[in-house]
């Protein structure tokens, strides 16, 4: 992985005034993230439902709880926040593919949340165990409420940055690929075993993210590739 000079945009030169250029467009993006912490606040903690539906299957209660998996699912962040800042440093147009997919996947899970109040409760009541991980859990627990589960946003999430790396230049080779396509499979799969969501979160999760996989990627592909082929023709009449 090799990062050129023309791959970096000099954020030095940002002002206010420029946030419609080429250059730094891309910033706009960043607008998202209050609106949503602002809504995911709301339907979080201050619009309390009277009831809320539990989500739960068969296969939830067959998989067993191991508090190794809390260490996948806390990298969560370190995953999401690193590709957005890498490929906000340096990949403008992977970043922007990016955010389109978290934009469209996260409003259509608040959505699904204010339609559909929903929750689980799969937590255990007491450890087999007591060892760091599970007295983390325990806090965890009672610091993050169990309403508001599906589908997961660790999926979604972890899809997206997954995506993000995948459509950057930097990490395009099928080393970096398969490494980032384990680590969110493995974040996924961590949901379930820490019994933070069911297995119906993480399936609820798929037609949000192959949607928003077209609205980020495919729309913005075909348009790019007709452009490209334009050009062709008129240089080759």
């Amino acid at each position: 992985m090799t990062i050129r000079k023309t791959d970096l945009v000099d954020y030095r030169n940002f002002r206010p005034g420029k946030l419609n250029t080429p250059e730094f467009e891309h910033l706009k993006y960043l607008l998202f993230w209050p609106v949503y912490g602002l809504l995911f606040m709301t339907v979080e903690r201050l619009w309390i439902r009277d009831s809320y539906t539990p989500v739960h299957c068969a296969l939830d209660d067959a998989i067993p709880f191991m508090e190794i998996f809390l260490i996948p699912y806390l990298f969560w962040f370190v995953y999401l926040v690193g590709v957005l800042a890498y490929t906000l440093l340096f990949d403008p147009e992977s970043f922007k593919g990016m955010m389109r997919f978290i934009i469209v996947s996260y409003s259509a899970a608040i959505l699904a949340y204010i339609l559909f109040p929903n929750c689980q409760e799969l937590r255990p009541e007491t450890f087999e165990r007591d060892n760091a991980l599970t007295r983390f859990i325990a806090g965890f627990y009672q610091f993050d409420t169990n309403t508001n589960v599906c589908p997961s946003i660790h999926v979604i999430g972890s899809v997206a940055a997954m995506l993000g790396a995948w459509n950057s230049k930097h990490f395009s080779t099928p080393g970096w690929r398969a490494a980032f396509a384990v680590a969110a499979a493995l974040i996924s799969v961590s949901t379930v075993f820490i019994k933070q969501h069911s297995v119906l979160d993480l399936l609820a999760a798929v037609p949000v993210c192959l949607v928003s996989y077209h609205f980020a990627y495919r729309v913005k592909w075909e348009g790019r590739k007709g452009a490209l082929e334009w050009k062709k023709k008129q240089s080759n009449p």
